[in-house]
């Protein structure tokens, strides 16, 4: 599972078998036992979380927005 970045203590990940057919660019964020998967493509949205209170969540959201491109990049890297 391939850790794109880290952020406040939280682990930016995606899964190295995402799918089949694969899912569209998603990342998971984890702490502890917090849980957060956000869709990058088509659009930037929050797919589904578990325990992670509304204002880290929007943290989550820009701090995933601002490294699109680096986790395109990663996605693409990993999967081609």
């Amino acid at each position: 599972m391939p850790v794109v970045f880290r952020h406040k203590g939280i682990r930016i990940f995606f899964f190295s078998n995402e799918g089949v057919p694969r899912e569209p660019i998603h990342v998971h964020a984890q702490r502890g036992e917090c849980l957060a998967k956000v869709w990058v493509q088509p659009t930037l949205q929050l797919a589904d979380s578990f325990g992670f209170t509304s204002a880290e969540l929007r943290d989550i959201l820009d701090v995933i927005e601002q490294n699109v491109e680096l986790i395109e990049e990663a996605w693409n890297e990993h999967f081609s």
